[in-house]
């Protein structure tokens, strides 16, 4: 008879596929996703929407790996309260379909990969910073903040804006003003983004202990703090356009429409504290949010862009003088 874990779940893996599949929930896929957009955003603008493609390749192949490696030694820190939460007990490693030190293991060997590729593709400036990464999301996040501070996200949200300053790195091999800048966008999104999915599970964080701020000052508090993090988020996505100068007006335009409608998303739960249809609203907008912020930097960052955007400065007050003189009499 096939042994099975306390929450009903199969503690073997009857093929290959299934081992691979318990490997892959291991590094949180969905997640990466979000950081590897983000690290292809940093290498556009530093590259000026011309990237290397072998280079974006690897770099983007080394912060899977990079974060897949700090995804999965949380996952190994964190089994004991993952059992305990719905949502998370049945992942590979508390339903025992993966064992503690395989899992510890596949995490060594996905950090040392990423170390590697970075160094010998890119420089070890970016091999550093994505072993930082880890560090961060490790030490600082998952073991000291975790469950011990309200603040958790706040501070352990720096392990995710770290991506696009390896991306830059990668590009450049050093770090500048709008390397930080991008590095404070996703340190100002994280908050919005995770709060939002603490209020929607709070009681999931209340149950193991977990003093997400949900849980000790309660959502309303939480509501007000998302959209003050949202109001300063919008400011510090336009200090690309200025003073850096390094996006132009289509960024500027999409990060003010996207901005927009986060502010307001988070306007309207700080009304409603309570309703979590309006959080869960907040969350899956977030997301596309970054993903939309970044696509609009690599749209920008093309020359093709930079060509039309050119093409209409120059030309503008020719185009405006040339519909007045065919404009009806009676209206002029």
């Amino acid at each position: 008879m096939q042994e099975t874990s306390l929450a009903g779940f199969s503690r073997r893996h009857d093929n290959f596929l299934q081992v691979i599949q318990s490997y892959w929930q291991l590094t949180k896929p969905r997640i990466i996703l979000l950081l590897l957009i983000t690290t292809a955003g940093g290498m556009g603008i530093a590259a000026e929407g011309q990237v290397n493609p072998l280079l974006l390749l690897v770099t983007l192949i080394s912060g899977a790996c990079a974060a897949g490696a700090a995804n999965t030694i949380n996952c190994l820190y964190d089994r004991d309260i993952d059992y305990i939460m719905e949502r998370t007990r049945h992942r590979p490693l508390p339903s025992g379909r993966v064992q503690p030190r395989d899992a510890l293991l596949f995490a060594i060997a996905l950090a040392l990969l990423s170390f590697l590729l970075l160094t010998v593709f890119a420089n070890l400036l970016s091999a550093c910073l994505a072993m930082s990464g880890i560090v961060v999301y490790v030490l600082v996040y998952t073991h000291w903040l975790k469950r011990h501070s309200t603040q958790n996200i706040v501070i352990g949200g720096a392990a995710g804006a770290i991506p696009p300053l390896v991306g830059w790195a990668a590009v450049t091999g050093e770090l500048s003003w709008v390397a930080w800048v991008l590095f404070a966008i996703i340190f100002l999104w994280t908050p919005p983004h995770f709060w939002a999915l603490a209020v929607m599970i709070r009681e999931d964080y209340a149950r193991v202990g977990v003093p997400m701020l949900p849980v000790v000052e309660g959502t309303e508090p939480t509501a007000r703090q998302i959209f003050y993090y949202t109001l300063a988020l919008i400011p510090v996505t336009l200090l690309l356009v200025y003073p850096l100068q390094v996006m132009g007006a289509i960024y500027a335009a999409i990060a003010l429409l996207l901005g927009g409608i986060f502010v307001k998303k988070a306007w309207q739960l700080m009304q409603t504290p309570s309703d979590l249809q309006m959080a869960r609203s907040v969350f899956k907008y977030s997301i596309l949010y970054l993903m939309l912020l970044c696509a609009g930097m690599a749209l920008d960052s093309l020359p093709f862009s930079h060509q039309v955007i050119n093409l209409v400065a120059t030309n503008w007050q020719t185009w405006l003088q040339a519909v007045t003189a065919i404009a009806p009499a009676e209206i002029r």
